[in-house]
């Protein structure tokens, strides 16, 4: 995935190639932040732009702009993953809650 950040909010880029420009998507906020540029520096500048403006928005509203998560997962996976997982934990002297919370950190902060 190509990505951009500013400000601690992280934004998906694509190109879009019928249009011939790129486009960004904020992840992980409460509203639909998009932005587009047609050079690498004017996508820059549109997400700083975009983001500036959300976040002024949301002061003025008096609103938290990062989508709130609950910290409850629930996953459905092959039995036989449910049962390597299991034994991965045990091994690790670890619930699987644990041990599931800390391979997801590892893999979202890659």
């Amino acid at each position: 995935m190509n990505a951009m950040t500013y400000k601690g909010l992280t934004a998906r880029i694509e190109f879009d190639e019928r249009d011939g420009i790129f486009v960004g998507r904020v992840l992980g906020v409460r509203d639909i932040i998009g932005f587009h540029g047609e050079t690498v520096a004017k996508l820059r500048a549109a997400c700083a732009d975009a983001i500036n403006d959300y976040l002024d928005d949301c002061r003025e509203r008096g609103i938290e702009p990062i989508k709130p998560a609950s910290g409850k997962m629930m996953l459905r996976v092959p039995p036989e993953v449910h049962a390597d997982a299991l034994r991965a934990a045990e091994l690790a002297g670890k619930s699987l809650n644990q041990w599931a919370g800390e391979i997801l950190r590892e893999a979202a902060h890659g």
